[in-house]
């Protein structure tokens, strides 16, 4: 037999040995001094024995012996008319030939395909368990031993292919990361704080999505450092707030060396350099003494809340023997930090809940006193929160990300996952906003004020707007004075002994209530809608619409993630599913019968040639309107231009396995710049 060349010989020879049950092995080659091959042999992989082991050292595990001597063996040779012949053949082996169902699993007879790659590398984008896409695969396949490799090949590429992406090390490989988004999008923010021997501490980024999202609702933020899963368990910082619909949103992120005050103040002045200096009106955050030192300094325009539910935490871990000795202190601990409106009424009550529960000396109590400013409502009523009173949010999105984000993740993958986790949220907003757009609210009472509320609020607002409204019914309501300018009511809700004062302007219609409920939630309570109600006002006053809260707070604009080079992923997302359904129905019409199997397959085998060769004409800088050579073969007319390839030739001596060993031993093992 003969060859056109060394690769057709060899898969001849692997086929061969499928078919019989053994494994090939490139055993010898040389060469000609134009670095063609002018001998080549191929053996079974059993062929040579093992080699002892040097000055007969006992090691204690051993790789299990696969050599046997097996002489099993094909040979060619370079001919006159430049293809290789078959000058010697051996047949015969000395071992036992693989059972049908276990060929599969011969070395040279596994290969994962460029197909099965470019799934694999998609599931690993997608955060996919590798178990589940092997599955997959055998499923799509038709059992596992039609995968064409071993669970274990599938693994060592994966690993193969983490290896390789950090090759420059962490730091390069961040910082390329980085650049890669900027690149894509222009107004994409990233900044690096370095020691002084130049090794990452600090960064903060956030894309041009996060920034228009911050001049929108950045009004209110929460900031946590709790969450450390990654790698290198230091505390990962999201900037978390909240949009028109009441979803959590993402204003940019950061990873610290440290919880330090230079740290904090470091990344606090960042992350005013990318939202163009705005400040926030209030930032949530929990008891940390260098981080309000760094927002006392850094944002001074601010109000600095303390996270409630933290300090509910930290008091049933110090006051647990006055919850247990009496169900009435939550309840008085409880009033303290939400209902008092006068401040020298919740004075009174503090004191008297530490004398009646013997606390006058407890250290904790009288820690959270001096800090009371940051956490009784007393003190926050005329701080807008956007209805949040602890961090709630960013606890719940450290949630979301344990679902994407893993402690065994490098620094690469981090951040990949980490654009994963936003690109979900933002589509689940966009569903969120399509249902907004193509449905109403159910109104509970068919009345003017809540046709005006569903209208303009978004639904989750509208229901809150609904409940203070339904709560006006039980409200009674007493006239205190009145002048010319303005009258005063005493409101008070049914089952509370509780009285509100309200304030209503007359010329005005500005109406004020001693709750300050829109001050610090945006919409109107019910004890100002019990006065708008008695002066038959059946609209919400334009002052009281908070525009953050309505479904046009974003000026209807509606951004949409757009690829380089002006593709947008929706239109790639179509091609691909148009094209995913042409060939499973192909392949499952082909898989019918040989002949149409071996037809379809020429078919496919050549137009992958085709795709690859116009892939290489563009990436070599050819537009469509330029001419591109294969041989005499002309590509079918793509987009009214008529292209062809080009497939240059391997120049020079292609290096053997000895002389690659040789050069990787040679060169320098790249520095690795670790992270922290």
């Amino acid at each position: 037999m003969k060859f056109d060349s060394d690769d057709m010989a060899y898969a001849f020879y692997s086929a061969y040995a499928h078919g019989l049950g053994f494994s090939v092995r490139k055993q010898f080659i040389k060469r000609t001094s134009t670095g063609e091959v002018k001998r080549r042999t191929y053996t079974c992989a059993k062929e040579g024995k093992k080699s002892k082991m040097k000055k007969g050292k006992q090691v204690a595990y051993g790789r299990p012996i696969t050599r046997i001597g097996c002489l099993a063996k094909m040979t060619c040779k370079l001919q006159n008319d430049g293809l290789l012949e078959v000058i010697s053949f051996e047949a015969n082996h000395n071992h036992d030939l693989a059972p049908t169902p276990m060929k599969h699993m011969l070395r040279s007879n596994r290969k994962i395909s460029f197909a099965q790659k470019a799934i694999a590398d998609d599931a690993e984008k997608a955060g996919l368990p590798t178990k589940s896409v092997i599955n997959l695969l055998a499923v799509q396949n038709g059992g596992r031993e039609n995968n064409g490799f071993l669970d274990k090949d599938y693994y060592n590429y994966i690993d193969s292919q983490r290896r390789a992406r950090l090759i420059k090390g962490d730091g390069q490989a961040i910082m390329d990361c980085f650049q890669k988004s900027q690149s894509d999008d222009p107004s994409y923010f990233y900044s690096v704080q370095l020691d002084d021997d130049d090794l990452i501490m600090n960064m903060f980024w956030a894309d041009s999505r996060s920034i228009l999202d911050y001049k929108y609702f950045g009004d209110v933020v929460c900031f946590d450092t709790t969450y450390r899963i990654n790698k290198y368990g230091r505390p990962f910082a999201p900037f978390v707030g909240v949009n028109h619909l009441k979803e959590t949103i993402i204003f940019g992120a950061a990873l610290l060396y440290d919880e330090t005050i230079t740290s904090f103040k470091w990344l606090f002045e960042t992350f005013l350099r990318a939202m163009a200096g705005t400040q926030p009106k209030t930032i949530l955050t929990d008891q940390s003494a260098a981080m309000a030192k760094a927002i006392e300094e850094v944002l001074t325009e601010t109000h600095h809340r303390l996270c409630v539910w933290h300090i509910y935490q930290n008091a049933a871990k110090h006051l647990s023997h006055a919850f247990h000795a009496s169900s009435q202190f939550a309840v008085d601990f409880g009033s303290c930090v939400y209902d008092y409106e006068d401040e020298d009424k919740w004075y009174e009550a503090w004191d008297a809940m530490l004398k009646r529960y013997n606390l006058e000396n407890n250290e904790w109590l009288h820690g959270i006193f001096l800090e009371r400013e940051k956490w009784a409502m007393v003190y926050g009523r005329h701080m807008f929160t956007a209805d949040m009173m602890s961090t709630q949010r960013s606890e719940s999105m450290n949630n979301v990300l344990k679902k994407y984000l893993k402690r065994k993740h490098n620094m690469v993958y981090f951040f990949e996952h980490y654009g994963r986790l936003i690109e979900d949220r933002r589509y689940k907003e966009l569903l969120s906003e399509f249902n907004m757009r193509n449905t109403s609210p159910t109104l509970r009472a068919d009345v003017e004020v809540l046709r005006q509320a569903s209208e303009i609020y978004t639904p989750k607002v509208f229901l809150m707007f609904q409940e203070e409204y339904l709560k006006v019914w039980d409200c009674t309501i007493d006239k205190t004075s009145k002048t010319e300018v303005q009258v005063v009511y005493k409101v008070r809700y049914a089952g509370r002994g509780t009285e509100h004062q309200v304030r209503f302007e007359l010329s005005s219609q500005v109406v004020e209530c001693s709750c300050r409920k829109f001050d610090f939630v945006g919409i109107l309570c019910a004890h100002a809608l019990k006065v708008l109600d008695k002066k038959n006002i059946k609209h919400i006053p334009k002052q009281y619409i908070l525009k953050r809260w309505t479904k046009d707070a974003k000026d209807g604009q509606i951004s949409s993630s757009t690829q380089a080079h002006g593709e947008s992923k929706e239109l790639i997302g179509k091609r691909y599913l148009n094209l995913n359904y042409n060939f499973r129905e192909i392949s499952s019409l082909a898989a019918e019968n040989g002949t149409m199997y071996e037809h379809t397959f020429g078919v496919l085998s050549n137009l992958l040639k085709d795709l690859q060769g116009m892939k290489k004409c563009s990436h070599g800088g050819t537009s469509n309107e330029s001419l591109c050579s294969k041989g005499e073969q002309d590509y079918p007319i793509v987009a009214g231009v008529k292209t062809k390839a080009t497939f240059g030739q391997p120049k020079g001596r292609p290096k053997g396995a000895l002389e690659r060993r040789k050069n990787r031993k040679s060169q320098t093992k790249p520095q690795v710049c670790f992270f922290f």
